[in-house]
């Protein structure tokens, strides 16, 4: 099981305003594999109802995020 949690921490502990993360940093730190659907831009929307996920922990320790297309990144921003 992935743990979400584990990854909410882990950016808590960046002071930076932003924050860019490749696909792997972020499997590493959920402990499993991204869905395929972690491609699309829809996956990292950021309503907080919707949120789920590596994107539902990002919200969870303020931070909001974007989907850098065709390079297997997100670019995660503070609130």
């Amino acid at each position: 099981m992935n743990d979400y949690q584990g990854f909410t921490h882990l950016l808590l502990r960046f002071s930076q305003t932003e924050i860019v993360l490749r696909f792997s940093e972020i499997e590493a730190a959920i402990g499993g594999a991204l869905p395929l659907s972690a491609r699309r831009p829809q996956y990292w929307a950021n309503q907080v109802k919707d949120a789920r996920g590596p994107n539902k922990a990002a919200r969870e320790a303020g931070f909001r995020s974007f989907l850098i297309a065709g390079k297997d990144q997100v670019r995660f921003l503070r609130d």
